[in-house]
C-alpha cells in the first residue's frame, strides 16, 4: 500500500513536469505505434521476471522467497514507471491527444488518462505476479481479487488529487474573475490547498471505505466485543467495517479518520476468524492506540511538511544553479537550454525529496508510531501476550519472514521483541514516549528553519540581496546587451525598489527603457518613481506625466492609469487626475479597488480645498 502511495504521487509528477512541444520527435502514429511495442516488451519481461521468482521460490525457504518475491515486485514496479516516463517524456504523447474542448476545459481529464495508463503498466505487474504471491504466501486468492485490492489501496492517493485538481478546474470556468484570481496567487493556492486537504482529510473516509467495498460488521459476539473495547477506551466512531482486503484473507485491521463522526474501524475476515478473542482486543487496542495518540494529525502534518520542505528546497535549488559556477560552465560549454536544464534539475530534486522523506523522515515517524500504537495495549491491559501471539499467527499464516523489516514498520521480530522488554519493565514505554516527542521537536524545529529560510528567500532582505546580486551578475556576464536584456534591468530596478534604493532603482528602469523603450510596465514604474519619491534628485513631475501618458497610451489597466493620475496630480491637474482615477476603478478587480478607491477620496479632499482657496 505504501510502496504503491509513492510511486503514484512520482508518476503525477512525471506527468506534471512534461512541457508539451508542436515538433515532437515522432508523428501521432509512430508514438503509438513505439509506445504499444514498448507496453508488448514490458508486458514479456515482467512475465519473465516472476516465472524467474517461481522457479527461485521452490528452491528455497519462506524468508528467502519472501524477500525474492518483493524485491521483485518493487522493481517490476519501478519499471513500470520508468516506462510510462519514457512514455511522456520520450514519446511525448501527451502532446499528440488531440485539444478537444472538455480536454482543453478541464485539463485534470487529460491527466487522468494518463494516470489510466500507468494503472495499465502497474496492472501487468501485479496480474504478473498472483501466482508467484499464491505461491510464495500460501494464500488463496483470485488474480481479479488481488488486481482490484491493489488498485482499491492506491485510491487514497488518487481521489484526493483527482477532487484538488477537478475542483479547481472547474472554479476556472465559473464566471468570477475573482475566485480565479486567487487561485493564481501563490498564498491563494496554499489556502485553497489547505482548506481542500482538512475536508479531505475529515470527509475521505466515507468515500474510501466504499471505493474498498466495505461492508458494515454484522452484529455478534465480535462487533459487540470491539463496541465493548472501543467504548472503554472512550474512541468514538461511525461504524465497525469487513474490510475485504486481499479477498479478507490477510490478518490486520485499521482505523481511519481523524474526526469520531467520520471515523471507521476496518477488520478482515481472517482476523475474525484466525484470532482468539484476547488476540482480537490486543488488535483493537492498538488501532486504539492510534488515535488516542494522535498519529492521523501527525501524518496529515507531516505531509503538510512535506510540501512546504519540497517549497523550500527548491528555493536552495535555485540559487545553487545560479552562483554555482561549475554548472555555469557547464551550460556554456554544452550549450545547454537553461531552462530545460532547471526543469530537469526542478524533477530529480523533487524525484529525490519524495524517496528521502517518505523513506527516511515519513517512515522513521510511522515505524515508532506502530510501536508507540503497540504499548498502547498496555493502557486497556495488563499484558501484551496476545499481542506477541498474533504476530506469530501473521508469520505462521502469511509466509512474512519474521526478521524482514520495511521502511514504514519495524520487522516482526523487532516488535515482539520489544513488547517483551516492556512486559519486564514498563519503563520502556515512557523512553520509547520520550523519544517520539523529542523527535517531533527536532523535526518541527528544523521545519522552522527552513520555512524561515524559504521567507528570507522570497520575501526577506536576503532574498531581495541575492535576487539582486543574481541579476546584476547575467547583466555583467552577458554583452552585448540586446532589447531582451531589458527585463534584466527591470528586475534590478524592483528590486532596488523593495530594498529602498531609490537612485539606483531609477537608473536601472533608465537603461531597460534605454534597451527598449516601447515597456509600460517599465515606463510605469519609472513613472511612479519620479511622481512620489521624496528625493529632490529624482522627483521629477513632468517627466513623470511624460512617461505615465505614453504607459497608458500603450496599456489600458487599472495601476497604470492610478499612476498616470498620480502624476497629474503632482503637476496640479487634479481635475484630470480625478477623471483618470474613476477610470483606474473600474478596470481594477473587486479586490484591488480598495487601494485605488483611497487614491480618489485623496484627490477630491485635495480638489475641495483648491475650490476653498479660490
Amino acid at each position: 500500500m505504501f510502496g504503491n502511495f509513492i510511486y503514484f504521487i512520482l508518476a503525477l509528477l512525471v506527468y506534471t513536469i512534461h512541457r508539451p512541444t508542436d515538433q515532437p520527435a515522432f508523428g501521432p502514429g509512430q508514438a503509438l505505434v513505439l509506445a504499444i511495442l514498448l507496453s508488448a516488451i514490458f508486458y514479456i519481461f515482467v512475465k519473465l521476471q516472476f516465472k524467474r521468482v517461481m522457479v527461485l521460490a521452490k528452491q528455497s525457504d519462506s524468508a528467502q522467497m519472501d524477500h525474492i518475491f518483493s524485491t521483485t515486485l518493487t522493481r517490476q514496479s519501478i519499471l513500470a514507471l520508468i516506462v510510462y516516463s519514457i512514455d511522456i517524456h520520450g514519446l511525448h504523447l501527451p502532446s499528440h491527444i488531440p485539444d478537444y474542448f472538455f480536454i482543453t476545459t478541464i485539463p485534470t481529464l487529460k491527466a487522468l488518462l494518463f494516470i489510466i495508463l500507468f494503472i495499465f503498466y502497474l496492472v501487468i505487474v501485479w496480474s504478473s505476479a498472483h501466482d508467484a504471491y499464491e505461491y510464495v504466501y500460501g494464500q488463496d486468492i483470485s488474480k481479479r481479487q488481488y488486481i482490484h485490492t491493489q488498485i482499491a489501496l492506491s485510491i487514497p492517493v488518487l481521489l484526493p488529487w483527482l477532487l484538488l485538481s477537478g475542483v479547481s478546474d472547474i472554479i476556472r470556468l465559473l464566471p468570477f474573475s475573482w475566485a480565479q484570481g486567487i487561485l493564481d496567487t501563490p498564498s491563494g493556492q496554499a489556502v485553497y490547498f489547505s482548506v481542500f486537504l482538512v475536508v479531505a482529510t475529515v470527509f475521505g473516509p466515507v468515500l474510501i471505505q466504499k471505493f474498498w467495498n466495505c461492508s458494515p460488521l454484522e452484529p455478534g459476539q465480535f462487533r459487540t466485543r470491539i463496541e465493548r473495547l472501543t467504548g472503554r477506551a472512550g474512541l468514538t466512531y461511525r461504524n465497525i467495517l469487513l474490510w475485504p482486503i486481499f479477498g479478507g484473507r490477510m490478518i490486520t485491521a485499521g482505523v481511519m479518520g481523524l474526526v469520531g463522526r467520520f471515523r471507521y474501524i476496518l477488520v478482515t475476515e481472517a482476523l475474525k476468524s484466525l484470532l482468539e478473542p484476547e488476540e482480537i482486543d490486543a488488535v483493537i487496542a492498538h488501532e486504539i492506540g492510534h488515535i488516542k495518540r494522535k498519529h492521523l494529525l501527525f501524518y496529515l502534518f507531516f505531509f503538510i511538511g512535506f510540501m512546504v520542505i519540497s517549497y523550500a528546497t527548491l528555493d536552495f535549488i535555485v540559487y545553487l544553479l545560479v552562483f554555482s559556477n561549475p554548472l555555469q560552465i557547464v551550460l556554456s560549454r554544452y550549450k545547454l537550454n537553461p531552462a530545460t536544464f532547471t526543469s530537469i534539475i526542478y524533477a530529480l530534486t523533487f524525484f529525490l525529496n519524495v524517496i528521502v522523506y517518505f523513506r527516511f523522515v515519513f517512515g522513521y515517524f510511522m515505524r515508532n508510531f506502530e510501536r508507540q500504537a503497540d504499548t498502547y495495549v498496555f493502557t486497556l491491559f495488563n499484558t501484551a501476550i496476545p499481542l506477541i501471539t498474533t504476530f506469530k499467527k501473521i508469520i505462521a499464516y502469511s509466509g512474512q519472514a519474521p526478521e524482514k523489516p520495511n521502511w514504514h514498520h519495524f520487522s516482526i521480530a523487532q516488535r515482539m521483541d520489544f513488547l517483551r522488554s516492556c512486559e519486564l519493565d514498563r519503563s520502556w514505554i515512557k523512553r520509547h514516549d520520550r523519544k517520539v516527542k523529542r523527535s517531533i521537536i527536532i523535526y518541527c524545529l528544523a521545519l522552522s528553519l527552513m520555512v524561515f529560510g524559504s521567507w528570507q528567500l522570497n520575501f526577506g532582505q536576503i532574498g531581495q540581496r541575492l535576487n539582486l546580486h543574481l541579476f546584476e551578475r547575467l547583466v555583467a556576464t552577458k554583452q552585448p546587451h540586446t532589447a531582451q536584456d531589458s527585463i534584466l534591468y527591470f528586475m534590478i530596478g524592483n528590486a532596488y525598489y523593495e530594498m529602498q534604493n531609490l537612485e539606483k532603482a531609477a537608473e536601472a528602469y533608465e537603461k531597460s527603457l534605454e534597451l527598449n523603450p516601447d515597456q509600460p510596465e517599465v515606463l510605469n514604474n519609472l513613472a511612479w518613481l519620479l511622481a512620489t519619491s521624496k528625493n529632490n534628485v529624482i522627483y521629477n513631475p513632468l517627466k513623470a506625466l511624460r512617461i505615465a501618458r505614453k504607459a497608458a497610451s500603450m496599456k489600458q489597466s487599472s495601476h497604470i492609469l492610478d499612476t498616470l493620475a498620480e502624476a497629474l496630480f503632482v503637476n496640479g491637474q487634479t481635475d484630470k487626475a480625478i477623471a483618470v482615477e474613476k477610470q483606474a476603478i473600474a478596470l481594477a478587480p473587486p479586490q484591488q479597488r480598495t487601494l485605488y478607491v483611497n487614491q480618489l477620496e485623496k484627490f477630491l479632499k485635495a480638489a475641495k480645498v483648491n475650490n476653498l482657496d479660490r
